[in-house]
């Protein structure tokens, strides 16, 4: 078993997606970028799913840094995970299994943990 968690403030995901143009685009997918533009405050949503890739990449122990939209986190009020790519690669390579993944927020802060369970477990 193997376990991910993350923390970030809201407002630095605010500040991101009004400043660097394509953030969105480079690091959520377009499901995930429709159904955060589609919430009332679209950062807190953004902020969420943003810790969540982290809290992943932790537990899969193959980081995010460059592969963002290879973790898509869809689905409510259970937040479902798939993988892509190269992240999904390093998961088989790892013998990853079930990944189980929340997602909570106050005003300030996103946070997220994961729990990767073995294959075969």
């Amino acid at each position: 078993m193997r376990v991910g968690i993350d923390l970030i403030e809201i407002e630095r995901v605010r500040r991101a997606l009004e400043r660097w143009e394509g953030f969105a685009e480079r690091c959520f997918t377009e499901e995930e970028r429709r159904y955060c533009d589609a919430r009332v405050n679209p950062a807190e949503s953004y902020a969420g799913r943003f810790a969540g890739k982290e809290a992943v990449g932790k537990a899969l122990g193959c980081g995010v840094h460059f592969t963002w939209k290879e973790i898509e986190i869809a689905g409510r009020p259970k937040p479902r995970v798939s993988l892509s790519g190269r992240t999904r690669a390093w998961a088989e390579r790892v013998q990853a299994g079930q990944i189980d993944l929340s997602m909570t927020h106050s005003r300030e802060l996103a946070a997220a943990i994961c729990v990767v369970s073995d294959a075969g477990a």
